[in-house]
């Protein structure tokens, strides 16, 4: 086609996200060419995100770019990438765990690695993190198996369940758990009053506050956030560029990534209503919390920002371990009610040397379209 060249994606749901998972021998080596080919890929800049792929939402407007692994204790090297919608950009800051667990299943379909009935494990190198992903994926007849009967909040019907396993989680973006030394640190809203926050890094960095200092209950869902008259959208991104600054992740607030830091909003567990209507009893959680996707609140819950979550839940003196249960402080499963339900995070941590070993969290994904996209030349 006159203008279009085309490019193999295979097209995937990964977790309660989905997105284009492109292998980079396929793409070029030139770092702004690569990006001119996604966004025109997406259909970026665009709101509707209409003459691409992007489904005009933070959560469908994600790339994977897999490739052989650079480094010898992995299979293969995965690069995680935010797709502006509104922007024309490529934000590669932080990772996501929701596309982490479809990577597994783009390595075997590709042949990247060898299939081993009845589960593969497949070891990937997270570059935006340089941290290493182990996951585990069923396989029947020597492709990835995707029926099952595991079922995850956020995502309709059934699918096998694929396990993750962040290793050594803390520090992927500063380098420390604790990025300022500190387990609270008080930061200044435009308004002039002060609020105490956590600073957390494990899995993503992170800062929380607890949505009684801001004036909330903390089981709004994300309409409700978003159409606050007083603003808590704004005041949450101002929260989140500030500690930006704090944690070194960036020179000014102006300049903060949209990606990193998440910013999370927590609340004692409680009974509230999610998004599909349900009742998410407040029994069957430890804590209840909201987080930012860009620009506007997760419908769900992003998995590194969960591992983020759990963890700091498990350190004594945030503000997190302030409001979450006894019960997942002692036996280190932390169960986060969110808009779309609930979600579970095992943290392997060391509560006197504050270290992290792993997080697991149960996930599932499947293929939607296997393929080749126009896209035009560059």
């Amino acid at each position: 086609m006159k203008g279009y060249t085309t490019l193999p994606v295979l097209y995937m749901r990964g977790g309660t996200s989905k997105g284009a998972y492109v292998s980079t021998q396929d793409l070029p080596t030139d770092s702004q060419k690569r990006d001119q080919v996604i966004l025109s890929l997406y259909g970026s800049p665009d709101i509707r995100q209409i003459n691409g792929i992007g489904g005009a939402d933070p959560l469908t407007s994600k790339v994977a770019l897999i490739g052989p692994s650079s480094v010898p204790d992995a299979d293969v090297d995965y690069t995680f990438g935010y797709v502006g919608i509104k922007d024309a950009v490529v934000d590669y800051e932080g990772n996501c765990g929701n596309i982490s667990s479809g990577v597994g299943i783009f390595a075997i379909m590709r042949g990247l690695v060898e299939p081993v009935e009845p589960m593969t494990i497949v070891r990937i190198h997270n570059t935006n993190t340089h941290k290493i992903i182990e996951a585990h994926i069923p396989v029947q007849d020597g492709m990835p198996l995707c029926e099952g009967n595991v079922a995850i909040d956020g995502v309709p019907g059934t699918a096998s369940q694929i396990m993750l396993y962040f290793q050594n989680p803390s520090g992927s973006k500063t380098g420390k758990l604790l990025p300022t030394g500190n387990v609270k640190d008080t930061i200044v809203l435009p308004s002039g009053q002060s609020i105490e926050v956590s600073l957390v890094d494990s899995g993503t960095p992170a800062v929380f506050v607890k949505a009684a200092d801001l004036g909330y209950k903390g089981t709004e869902l994300p309409e409700e956030i978003e159409a606050d008259p007083n603003g808590l959208l704004t005041i949450l991104e101002d929260i989140r560029a500030t500690a930006a600054v704090m944690m070194g992740l960036s020179e000014s607030k102006e300049s903060a990534s949209p990606a990193v830091p998440k910013v999370c909003m927590v609340t004692p567990a409680q009974t509230y209503t999610a998004i599909d209507g349900r009742s998410i009893d407040g029994n069957n959680i430890d804590i209840v919390a909201r987080t930012k996707a860009l620009a506007v609140i997760h419908k769900a819950y992003a998995v590194t920002g969960g591992i983020c979550t759990a963890t700091a839940a498990l350190i004594p003196g945030t503000v997190v371990n302030d409001v979450v249960s006894a019960e997942s402080i002692e036996n280190y499963t932390v169960t986060i009610g969110h808009p779309g339900g609930t979600f579970t995070f095992n943290i392997d941590i060391d509560v006197e040397t504050l270290t992290v070993a792993k997080a697991g969290v149960v996930r599932t994904a499947r293929p939607i379209m296997d393929g080749i996209a126009y896209i035009k030349k560059v």
